[in-house]
């Protein structure tokens, strides 16, 4: 089966959609897998392991001929600017089968609808795709990369009190916020990419500072996350792997598509926030 992945990442959109679109290409093991990507500023089309196509415009008609070029069988959408009216052109046009990703509850016009999120809800989605979805929600869906599975099974020391991971672009600058209130005495790991255009900006501030430590575009996160005691992350799909990897830690809220994602784990009694408080480090230790 030919099977194509429709996706972007940018330093607004992020980097999330592609990485876990990748982790599901490897799960498709029997298929032909190939991306449809725009070439937008800060992307990670480089590190898709799959052939990349560029497509000019997120138009469906574009989309549409280069389906029908490669006689693609199946497409996968990952994309918050692709609607349920995009998704009913492409199959009347092709006749494709269409699987599609969400995690904010919005119609679609699929056959399969993919919510990984362990919040997922897949009652919520009545009436928001056709009858005969095929409804793919909660935990056991859960994409994990294989570096995390492989991580857990080795024994490390933990070397790090804090790890910081505020998503591959970071647009609002949430790292630099908690890296500014956090005390000289403990030890940090911050990752982040190059797409992050703040890149620079925290660059200068952890070289002050002997206690911290800046990865950028790391290969070892599953590791870094592995030797710390605690984890600040946002409530998105990092979640998953930091449960998995089973590290304490407190989730802060930085758009709008996490919500979801936040009032669930206040409902199970995690720590999350709706923005970086000073005093969250020491409440979280103190409880």
């Amino acid at each position: 089966m030919n099977l194509l992945i429709r996706a972007d990442s940018s330093s607004t959109i992020g980097l999330g959609h592609i990485m876990r679109d990748v982790v599901f290409a490897a799960q498709q093991s029997e298929d032909t897998v190939m991306f449809a990507c725009q070439n937008l500023s800060g992307n990670i089309i480089d590190q898709i392991p799959y052939p990349v196509h560029i497509l000019s415009s997120n138009d469906p008609d574009e989309l549409i001929e280069l389906i029908r070029e490669y006689k693609i069988d199946k497409v996968v959408f990952d994309h918050y600017g692709i609607d349920a009216v995009f998704e009913q052109k492409v199959k009347k046009a092709c006749k494709v089968t269409i699987l599609s990703f969400d995690d904010t509850y919005s119609a679609h016009y699929c056959d399969i609808l993919l919510n990984h999120n362990i919040s997922a809800d897949a009652n919520r989605y009545r009436g928001l795709v056709p009858k005969q979805c095929e409804l793919r929600c909660g935990a056991e869906y859960t994409l994990i990369r294989d570096e995390f599975k492989t991580e857990k099974q080795i024994q490390r020391e933990k070397i790090y009190d804090i790890f910081i991971a505020m998503g591959g672009t970071d647009p609002t600058n949430a790292t630099m916020s908690i890296l500014s209130t956090i005390s000289d005495d403990m030890r940090v790991c911050v990752v982040t990419t190059s797409a992050n255009i703040h890149v620079g900006e925290l660059k200068a501030f952890v070289q002050t500072k002997k206690n911290m430590t800046l990865e950028i575009n790391s290969k070892r996160i599953a590791q870094l996350l592995h030797q710390s005691c605690l984890a600040i992350i946002t409530p998105s799909v990092m979640v998953h792997e930091v449960l998995f990897m089973e590290i304490p830690f407190i989730g802060v809220q930085t758009a709008t598509n996490q919500e979801d994602m936040f009032v669930y784990l206040e409902k199970e009694g995690y720590t999350v926030l709706k923005g970086w408080d000073a005093g969250a480090i020491a409440r979280f230790y103190n409880t």
